[in-house]
């Protein structure tokens, strides 16, 4: 190689070093006048001319990387045979050349014909690419703008109540009385309930689920259960404390919230849930382990259903709740507390109704919940959406399924049997939603309730209640506060029998 070829090849070479540095260039356009009429940028110097209104206009511009589009032929590059000449460049004011319009040949040796598609290309092609690069932009920033508002809206602080609260003598025990006492019935302030969360030691896991994991953890001496979301699932955690606010909610038989908060240590984010913790764990865990005395299934049943009338329950006033469906009701989402009664947990799908407004706060999904305790207008997707009634009587529905798994395993007459899963013997251990619309809709099958059953009227009046909740016309159904007032009476003439 001699040298005059060497030389050539370090001009080449540095014009592409150069190509991946900053340009600057000639620019015409009015907004780099105070520039000294040039520009900067990280693509490629452009100068063009075209003729407009009979006149020969010279345009000179930077155009920036991200805007060189399509790679190899960017359509700022392109020039219109009689109408615009264009001439990119990659190094220092490379546009200072005076470019002249081509002459247009039409005959058959031309090397381009451009039709009225290619100017149309050539012109709203970039307009184009510009338009979808600003809604995606748009897009990506509300998106951006909700997240940061569901934390915000989590993250208010009221430091005037912080002394209300957190007292250095106060238990857990006295934070719940607080909470109970205070007046508005939406949960503790939300500046307490951060530093309630963030004060708290981790002791073990205790339970994982699609959501994440549940922990039980240490507050000044007393147990909590810490319910810890992934960060992809904000909109989980965000909506469970959400209902878990709703104002008056607070009730015996309902999981009793205390604080959220999320925790960013620089690499992820952690969205905690903090409740009270329930050693015997879930109804499903209870009744896998034991089997229950006729006034233990009386005692379980009546007190879900006292959970579960309170949540659909609507209260009026200023300081009123909004009627509230659970929407995946089952044994593992109903917890078992020391006194041997229910607590409803788990409200990350439940829907809400504002009467004033006769609206329903809802996600657009109509088949949301358990598979196996779905009801059968859930299954047919023929549930109405519109209407709150039709959520609370899917629930019922499903509560019916609950009482069979306690029922089961009540121990009446030393005869008792093992715990199953609803519709056990009928679809696999994991159905589709074919298989368990085969057999709950077209075949119209229910768990069996054994005839044994007759001689022990607790659990005649609770195979007649289970037959009630589990009707195909989810109108016809039971209602929870009528199933509470059958067991509350069950409950007293059971007490008179003894």
């Amino acid at each position: 190689m001699d040298t005059r070829q060497i030389l050539r090849l370090l001009i080449v070479l540095s014009g592409l070093n150069g190509a991946c540095d900053a340009l600057f260039c000639n620019c015409t356009a009015p907004q780099c006048e105070k520039d000294g009429y040039k520009c900067e940028t990280n693509g490629a110097c452009v100068a063009s001319t075209s003729v407009i209104k009979g006149q020969e206009q010279h345009v000179r511009l930077c155009i920036q990387k991200e805007d060189l589009v399509p790679p190899g032929q960017p359509f700022y590059c392109l020039s219109a045979e009689g109408l615009m000449n264009t001439h990119c460049c990659y190094s220092d004011y490379c546009n200072s050349i005076d470019l002249r319009l081509p002459t247009v040949t039409n005959g058959p040796g031309s090397g381009q014909d451009w039709g009225p598609v290619e100017l149309t290309a050539v012109v709203v092609g970039p307009v184009f690419v510009l338009c979808v690069l600003v809604l995606l932009g748009l897009v990506l920033f509300q998106h951006h703008q909700r997240a940061y508002g569901h934390r915000q809206r989590l993250e208010v602080e009221d430091p005037s109540t912080e002394h209300m609260f957190l007292a250095k003598d106060k238990t857990l025990q006295d934070l719940i009385y607080d909470l109970s006492t205070s007046g508005s019935g939406s949960g503790l302030p939300l500046f307490v309930q951060r530093t309630v969360a963030r004060t708290i030691v981790l002791q073990e896991i205790i339970g994982k689920g699609r959501f994440g994991e549940v922990w039980r953890g240490k507050w000044r001496g007393g147990d909590v259960a810490v319910k810890i979301f992934s960060s992809r699932e904000e909109r989980s955690w965000f909506r469970e404390a959400e209902i878990y606010q709703t104002i008056m909610l607070r009730h015996e038989n309902i999981l009793g919230f205390i604080a959220a908060d999320n925790k960013d240590n620089g690499t992820w984010t952690q969205l905690w849930l903090v409740s009270d913790y329930h050693e015997n764990g879930s109804l499903f865990d209870y009744l896998n382990r034991y089997s229950v005395t006729i006034e233990g299934m009386i005692k379980l049943a009546l007190s879900a259903a006292s959970g579960l009338a309170h949540l659909h329950m609507e209260i009026l006033g200023t300081q009123g709740k909004p009627g509230i469906a659970h929407r995946d009701l089952k044994s593992k989402n109903i917890l078992v507390k020391k006194n041997c009664t229910c607590a409803i947990a788990d409200l990350g799908l439940a829907v809400r109704h504002e009467s004033v407004s006769d609206t329903i706060d809802i996600a657009p999904n109509q088949r949301v919940g358990t598979k196996r305790y779905m009801a059968p207008e859930v299954l047919e997707e023929t549930i109405n959406m519109r209407h709150f009634d039709s959520f609370k009587c899917a629930d019922i529905y499903a509560l019916g399924l609950v009482y069979w798994e306690i029922a089961r395993r009540c121990n009446a007459g030393g005869i008792h049997e093992e715990y199953q899963l609803p519709y056990y013997d009928l679809v696999p251990s994991d159905p589709s939603i074919e298989e368990m619309r085969k057999v709950v809709c077209d075949q119209r099958l229910r768990p069996n309730i054994p005839n044994w059953w007759q001689s022990y009227e607790a659990l005649r009046v609770m195979g007649k209640i289970m037959r009630e909740c589990w009707y195909a016309n989810g109108a016809a159904r039971l209602t929870a506060l009528r199933i509470k007032k059958t067991l509350s009476q069950l409950s007293v003439d059971e007490d008179m029998k003894i």
